[in-house]
């Protein structure tokens, strides 16, 4: 397994070894051994993923972006079926990258995971006609502390790859998440 620093230095991108033959693939998809040791060179604390997420969507579905402040969820987050545009908003105010984002091409033809540490918003956009996005936390969900941000914000100016005049297919709850304040 590789991994590599993103635009924000602890959001990490896995490439797993993919071994292919006439009959497909076959690639291990966490070795928790293995992840530990990546998030303690990149000087993170060691993680338990406790908890595991599926969610499918359709092509121009957007969801996020979502984020738990009392009891933050760290996630691994890779595609098993189609293309998204994954995307962190740092929202640890302490942060040197507080405020920022960033944005990665996850697909089951790259086989990409990215680590989204514990203090991120996170969301993605489906760029193929549907995907199946799997995600495996750090914590648990809990209902009453789920929040968000608008997927639109000014401040932030995530650039979605949607089409001129395109807009996302949103949750009515993610239509009316407030801005990000930022300082």
């Amino acid at each position: 397994m590789k991994c590599n620093q993103s635009a924000i230095p602890d959001v990490l991108v896995f490439e797993p070894v993919v071994h292919h033959d006439e009959r497909g693939f076959f690639k291990e998809v966490l070795r928790e051994s293995s992840f530990n040791q990546f998030l303690s060179l990149y000087g993170q604390p060691s993680q338990s993923l406790v908890q595991e997420n599926l969610s499918q969507s359709k092509r121009h579905v957007l969801r996020g972006l979502h984020f738990q402040s009392q009891q933050p969820q760290g996630k691994l987050v890779s595609v098993v079926h189609g293309e998204v545009f994954d995307v962190a908003v740092d929202i640890r105010p302490h942060s040197e990258t507080y405020g920022q984002w960033v944005g990665h091409i996850l697909s089951n033809q790259n086989h990409q995971q990215v680590w989204i540490p514990p203090g991120f918003a996170h969301g993605f956009l489906v760029l193929s006609e549907s995907a199946d996005v799997l995600y495996k936390c750090s914590s648990y969900y809990m209902a009453g502390d789920q929040q968000g941000i608008l997927w639109s914000d000014p401040t932030l100016a995530i650039d979605w790859p949607l089409a001129k005049g395109q807009s996302p297919i949103l949750s009515v709850q993610d239509v009316t998440q407030p801005l990000f304040r930022g300082e």
